[in-house]
């Protein structure tokens, strides 16, 4: 599964429940000051032509044999390594000479360690290839590498890379020592076949158990359901595949309960919305000390996507985003005190939408797969990196930009070029001191030919279209390793996964017309509609003075109506005359006379609308992005 592919599906709607709590924190403190930070760019193998034949990565390219990567084929930046000093890296080697050449190994999809000190491996390489010429069954992309505390061991998209008693940057690590295990989520009653196809995994610190995400498809709608398991190694499996040495997903847990509290329910006439309710929507990870899994959960406020914490074992959720803009990968310091998002934060690119904020999560029934679609242009992401602290957003606090350094233009290949954009996930060193990420250029079709953005050539060594930064935060001290204690195999707040059951679909509102009452005063009148098939598919609301705190005062009309092409494309027709009084100020919330249309596939996020919606907030206008950018 390519990673460009996006994170965020339909089920992030009220298909998961909690325990009736949210987490409160004893005493927040005021948000923290800027702290100085070194950024560098790490050093990586020569990049050639993407297309290039046997042979073409000569001794002239890389005089030491060790490979070429193509110009703009996928790369992605993993974590560090236990020792804080190597960083893993997916690479797409081409152009590889053919065997016996012995550097006919340097080809396809890998696993490189790169030095971030400065020094070198014993050939004079600053990296180090790990997977080359080691047999892997899956043909998969090896994203989000992760490697375990051994040192020995890496997680490379659902395989593990064992390089058994060496560490795997040992000169003694090589590919006839080191093997890649597949890892295997059954599926079927009886244990056989394969298992099912698992996505976007995540390492518990502990090292002992995983997260993992699954696609699922239900009345003809793409989903995901987020699972938490236990890792364990079967050396001499006698069912399912494959029959040799793999990993066994264990003790699996569904992390959603449909007898629990909802996001979104009915009482009587009346809708209720609970923001303490657990939505696992995608398992984004967990946090340092492995208590928390971190997730992309239902809006709290409409069309505003924000990553939650919550608690492996009370269900308690803490809202860790509260930024207008699409928040998704993300990672936690291993002490647990800070994380950094990956955010479009600061770009405009979703605040046509979202801007206008505490209007109830109300629409995004049958708009979080749209909503969370539009923050991308195809390949390209809007994102940067930012650093918080744990309690994360609140009041003007919204974190510190860790790669606002340079003239900011675009085309200059200055780390905060707005062409250069982060690409997930960031990753903290193992002492507290480092974050590292990826970037990658804006690249064809998202601009030039007929896209009216210009593209700008790569300023990096050899035209190279991604690079991985590590900043370093130069006013900390460096702690030493801290130690998880193992988790329990059980959730209490999710539900035992039984191989051989069938996707359900979650609990949804059923069509009617109800009451919300805000919190301080006023009310909306909603009116919940399904399509043909019985399946929510329209929502319009009206507001009369609803205001949950008594400052912001909501007054107008939203409806939304939604038509699913395929199981990706979404086709939405969307009305807005939203006026909001906050003191003295005005803002508006409104689409053409006809209306808003869009048309969007969830997989590939190719912006295509008709008729405009624009949200003004405090004076200043949001629009939405020209077709196709």
């Amino acid at each position: 599964m390519q990673s460009y592919l996006p994170t965020l599906l339909l089920l992030l709607t009220q298909g998961v429940s909690s325990l009736p709590q949210q987490a409160t924190e004893k005493a927040v403190p005021a948000p923290p000051s800027p702290e100085p930070i070194k950024l560098q760019t790490l050093p990586l193998p020569p990049a050639i032509a993407d297309d290039a034949g046997p042979g073409d990565c000569n001794l002239t390219v890389n005089p030491k044999g060790t490979g070429c990567t193509g110009k703009t084929l996928h790369l992605g930046s993993g974590s560090f390594l236990p020792d804080g000093k190597h960083v893993l890296v997916q690479v797409t080697f081409v152009g590889a000479p053919e065997a016996p050449d012995k550097a006919s190994i340097y080809t396809g999809t890998q696993l490189i360690a790169v030095k971030t000190d400065g020094t070198k491996f014993p050939n004079g390489d600053p990296w180090k290839c790990l997977s080359c010429g080691v047999y892997r069954e899956k043909t998969e992309e090896l994203e989000y590498p992760q490697a375990f505390r051994d040192g020995k061991r890496a997680l490379g998209g659902s395989s593990i890379l064992d390089c058994g008693k060496y560490d795997l940057i040992d000169a003694r690590c090589t590919p006839q020592v080191a093997k890649w295990y597949s890892i295997r989520f059954n599926t079927n009653a009886d244990g056989s076949g394969p298992g099912g196809d698992i996505r976007e995994l995540r390492l518990h610190p502990d090292n002992v158990h995983l997260g993992f995400n699954a696609f699922t498809q239900i009345e003809g709608r793409l989903g995901q359901n987020t699972y938490f398991s236990k890792l364990s190694f079967n050396p001499s499996p006698k069912t399912g595949l494959p029959l040799g040495p793999r990993y066994d997903l264990l003790n699996v847990t569904l992390l959603s309960n449909p007898k629990n509290k909802q996001s979104v329910e009915v009482e009587g006439e009346e809708l209720v919305i609970s923001p303490g309710a657990i939505s696992v929507g995608e398992l984004r990870g967990f946090t340092g000390d492995g208590k928390e899994v971190t997730c992309i959960g239902y809006p709290t406020e409409s069309s505003n996507i924000d990553a939650y914490a919550v608690d492996l074992t009370t269900g308690a959720v803490r809202r860790l985003t509260s930024h207008p803009e699409y928040i998704d990968p993300l990672d936690f310091s291993p002490d647990s005190q800070w994380f950094v998002a990956i955010d479009t934060r600061g770009t405009d690119r979703q605040m046509w939408l979202s801007a206008m904020r505490h209007i109830p999560p109300i629409t995004d029934l049958v708009t979080t797969a749209v909503t969370s679609s539009t923050r991308n242009n195809g390949r390209r992401r809007f994102f940067r990196p930012y650093l918080l602290d744990k309690y994360g957003d609140r009041e003007n606090y919204y974190g510190q930009r860790l790669n606002d350094q340079g003239s900011g233009v675009a085309g200059s290949g200055d780390y905060n070029d707005p062409e250069w954009n982060a690409r997930a996930d960031p990753r903290w060193s193992p002492d507290g001191t480092q974050v590292v990420w990826w970037d990658e250029i804006t690249l064809s079709p998202a601009c030039g030919g007929q896209n009216p953005l210009p593209c700008y050539r790569s300023k990096e060594p050899w035209g190279r279209a991604q690079r991985v930064v590590v900043a370093t935060l130069t006013g900390r001290k460096p702690y030493a390793p801290v130690n998880v204690k193992t988790a329990s195999d059980t959730v209490p707040w999710g539900t035992k996964y039984v191989a051989g059951s069938k996707d359900v679909a979650p609990p949804r509102v059923p069509a009617g017309n109800y009451t919300l009452p805000g919190q301080h005063s006023g009310y909306a009148k909603i009116q919940l509609r399904d399509d043909s098939a019985g399946s929510l598919s329209s929502v319009s609301v009206e507001y009369f003075k609803f205001s949950d705190d008594g400052k912001f005062v909501l007054n107008g009309t939203e409806s939304v109506k939604t038509t699913a092409g395929t199981a990706t494309l979404m086709l939405v027709d969307w009305r807005s005359d939203l006026v909001q009084i906050v003191s003295n100020v005005v803002n508006t919330k409104k689409t053409s006379p006809g209306g808003f249309q869009l048309s969007i596939d969830i997989m590939t996020n190719i912006f295509n609308a008709n008729g405009t919606l624009v949200t003004t907030v405090d004076g200043k206008t949001y629009h939405q992005p020209a077709n196709g950018t």
